[in-house]
């Protein structure tokens, strides 16, 4: 007599425990039935040099892009499912955009946009950051969109990361320097009445991007070599940080967390760009023994360690296939199992 086997639902229940060890979240898809997140790739051909990236909390799937300059005042919302462009916001209330590098979500469900890049090594006395209410609705929509000024106290400087902190709200700018580059804080609250200061709160030699957690417990920093992990205490990165097993992106730009705080959605410039998805728990690396020198977030090229062209997903992601394949696999026994 052949032993009974066991029922899909069990051999689920004992993926998702496996799968909740390393991947925290994976349970809770799983159960929910919905997909883990996944690598897409922009197939928009107006879209050729996306430059920031921020997940949606009201569509899900749905990632927010712009172009980094000579685009104009558009975002875009990109279906993470198809890899197609499913929304296009036209900004209106403000200037023309000169150099856009950066877009987060605020916990105000309003999108801030970075229009902070200065390819002149820090040449302009202001930037500008435009903010704008999440489209409730998607498709071809124009909105009005608040336009702030915004000096550095200590100087003009070029930068490519805005983030906005999940639950304060406040607005963090990391400038793009290769010896004296720097993260600054904005005011708790930001006005369109006159100039906001930011002010240096932190060092950070070389980002491309950042990236609050959805709880706020982390940032993330990336630059064009690596990226690491920091706790986030008091209102600053604390210690050196996890360093990331980011992926091998010819022009790496972008990094967002997904809603649920899972997974790092890596992005580059281009056409076509692809969009790589690092699950939290496997793109965390031990720092350096002691005694060895961490590099900081975003370092330059010179103290990058050797990229790897594949961009691994390490032990997380593998357990995370070995866990879907037992469920797909027993799905398929049940279905040839003979009838009584």
């Amino acid at each position: 007599m052949r032993p009974p086997l066991p029922s899909a639902a069990a051999l689920a229940l004992a993926a998702a425990a496996v799968l909740s060890a390393v991947l925290p979240g994976a349970s809770a898809a799983l159960a929910a039935g919905s997909p883990a997140p996944s690598s897409f790739t922009i197939s928009d051909p107006r879209i050729k040099e996306s430059s920031g990236l921020a997940a949606s909390r009201i569509h899900p799937g749905v990632y927010w892009t712009h172009n980094d300059s000579e685009d104009g005042p558009y975002v875009y919302g990109v279906d993470s499912a198809t890899g197609r462009t499913v929304a296009r916001v036209t900004l209106t209330g403000i200037g023309t955009p000169r150099d856009v590098e950066a877009i987060s979500l605020g916990p105000d469900g309003q999108l801030y946009v970075g229009d902070i890049g200065d390819n002149r090594n820090g040449t302009w006395d202001h930037v500008w950051i435009y903010r704008f209410p999440e489209p409730k609705q998607l498709g071809d929509v124009t909105v009005k969109a608040a336009q702030f000024t915004v000096r550095y106290e200590d100087g003009p400087r070029d930068a490519e990361s805005l983030m906005v902190h999940p639950v304060t709200g406040r607005v963090y700018i990391a400038s793009k320097n290769e010896s004296r580059g720097g993260l600054y804080e904005g005011p708790a609250e930001l006005s369109t009445g006159g100039a906001n200061v930011f002010r240096r709160v932190a060092d950070v030699p070389w980002v491309t991007d950042g990236a609050f957690s959805p709880d706020g417990s982390r940032l993330t920093l990336r630059g064009y070599f690596t990226a690491r992990t920091y706790p986030w205490k008091d209102g600053r990165p604390a210690g050196e940080g996890e360093r990331v097993d980011a992926p091998w992106q010819g022009q790496a730009e972008s990094v967002t967390y997904t809603p649920d705080g899972s997974t790092l959605m890596f992005g580059s410039e281009g056409a076509n760009s692809r969009v790589v998805a690092v699950p939290v728990a496997a793109a965390a690396a031990p720092s350096p023994g002691a005694g060895s020198a961490s590099p900081r977030p975003g370092s330059p090229p010179e103290a990058a360690p050797a990229p790897e062209p594949t961009g691994g997903f390490g032990k997380g992601a593998l357990v995370l296939a070995g866990g879907l394949a037992l469920v797909f696999g027993a799905k398929r026994l049940l279905r040839r199992r003979p009838r009584d």
